[in-house]
């Protein structure tokens, strides 16, 4: 059986791209898509909670898995070494389409894929650390970060029932039972009542 496995972080990226790279891949390499199994997740999310781990769970000996690059299947060595053990281990073979690496059974494919899973991790530390000093930046240059004060959905729907919400504080409901009745938390009505 030959697996396609396609991954993006957020809505915005397009599946769409990994899918035709694939599919010129695999007809290529004289190669029939079997199942395709798409995601929209994080890669630092665990392996165990996206459908990748069902998808590498079903796999068995002489399976093809396929992906764009290495960076699909998670974006921490760890667990690229994981995978790539799993794979090894049921004599599953997986294709890195951009990378043009085979990994199977062999030492050069336990090399690479240590080498591509080491490179992801470091390329996803950057771009944090690029990001929190941005962000440090502009907080120095005096920019207000973040949502506004009171500003998200929760927050509004208290605002527009401020009123009746502390007449009812008032008659002694409590604040754990006004969270109930306004479907937020209990911390959010804590907070919302501590300001108002």
């Amino acid at each position: 059986m030959v697996v396609a496995y396609l991954r993006v972080s957020t809505e915005k990226q397009f599946l769409a791209n990994q899918r035709e790279e694939i599919l010129r891949f695999a007809k290529k390499n004289g190669l029939e898509i079997d199942k395709w199994y798409t995601e929209t997740v994080s890669g630092s999310v665990s392996s165990k909670e996206r459908k990748l781990s069902g998808v590498l769970s079903r796999m068995q000996k002489g399976d093809t898995l396929i992906v764009t690059e290495i960076s699909r299947l998670s974006r921490t060595l760890l667990e690229i070494m994981t995978i790539l053990n799993s794979c090894i281990k049921k004599e599953v073979i997986l294709y890195s389409t951009k990378e043009g690496y085979v990994f199977q059974n062999d030492i050069n494919s336990k090399v690479l894929g240590f080498a591509f899973g080491l490179m992801a991790e470091i390329e996803r530390n950057l771009i944090s650390m690029r990001t929190k000093e941005a962000l440090a930046r502009r907080k120095q240059e005096g920019v207000i970060l973040g949502r506004k004060k009171g500003s998200s959905p929760a927050m509004k729907l208290l605002c527009e029932n401020k009123r009746r919400l502390l007449k009812e504080l008032e008659r002694g409901v409590t604040c754990s039972e006004l969270a109930r009745q306004m479907g937020v938390s209990r911390t959010t009505m804590s907070r919302f009542l501590k300001c108002n």
